[in-house]
């Protein structure tokens, strides 16, 4: 099947200088036709304007990927331009909160964006891969998927769920022919989010101090590529210059 009858779906798209507007870019320049989700209209349709001006096929799509109606909704619309091939889950948000004052919502927000949703994407994803029983679904992590730190126990205890999902759904779907992968992002992404809250990081990282959005993007679209005698199930990634 060649690929332009193939779809991509990203959960979790926000600016187009991000990483799940990156993600999308990869596949579509691969000749996927890509579903873009997200919760902005504004910010999903202008990363989807942005493939299709590079000649690409993309449509955006908004709702909440820890909704379950809307996660179903996601993979349906993906589905109508073809089988998913890839699916992305890329959502979520931070915060920092000191331990004794971490309310209980805040610390289940970041569980429904992070771990709730990624469960409702790959669950979708997988639903439909296995009977095909072929595809890859990818998951965002982050530092914190490996460890705690102090005033982000909201974001690390969610992060390391998305990591355990990912693990338990991969022994599950993998002998059916479903690659799934899990990747760590530690460290700070080059993109809007982050360069809003610290305008001034990437010139104090210098060059290549931060990850790149399309350098992130491209490790996802080779281990969607690999033959199955030798998959992935998780990598990390950091700036050369990052101290782990």
């Amino acid at each position: 099947m060649a690929d332009t009858e193939r779809s991509a779906l990203i959960v979790g798209v926000g600016a187009i200088a991000g990483l799940g507007a990156a993600y999308g870019r990869r596949f579509a320049k691969a000749g996927y036709r890509v579903t873009l989700a997200g919760r902005t209209l504004e910010k999903v349709e202008a990363a989807a304007e942005d493939i299709r001006q590079a000649g690409g096929q993309a449509q955006a799509i908004i709702g909440d990927a820890s909704v379950e109606e809307d996660a179903i909704r996601f993979a349906t619309e993906a589905e109508k331009w073809g089988p998913i091939d890839v699916a992305v889950h890329n959502a979520g948000t931070n915060r920092r909160d000191s331990f004794l004052d971490l309310e209980v919502a805040n610390l289940e927000q970041l569980w429904r964006e992070h771990t709730l949703g990624a469960f409702l994407t790959g669950r979708e994803a997988a639903r439909r891969m296995v009977p095909r029983g072929r595809g890859t679904i990818i998951f965002t992590g982050a530092t914190g998927s490996l460890r705690g730190k102090a005033l982000f126990a909201a974001f690390a205890s969610a992060k390391a769920g998305v990591r355990a999902l990912s693990q338990s759904l991969a022994r599950e779907v993998g002998p059916k022919g479903v690659h799934v992968a899990h990747l760590i992002i530690d460290g700070g992404i080059d993109g809007a989010r982050l360069l809003a809250a610290m305008p001034n990081l990437r010139e104090e990282r210098g060059q290549d101090g931060l990850l790149d959005p399309d350098a992130i993007a491209e490790t996802a679209f080779q281990v969607h590529g690999q033959h199955r005698s030798a998959w992935t199930q998780e990598v990390d990634l950091r700036p050369w210059a990052e101290a782990f």
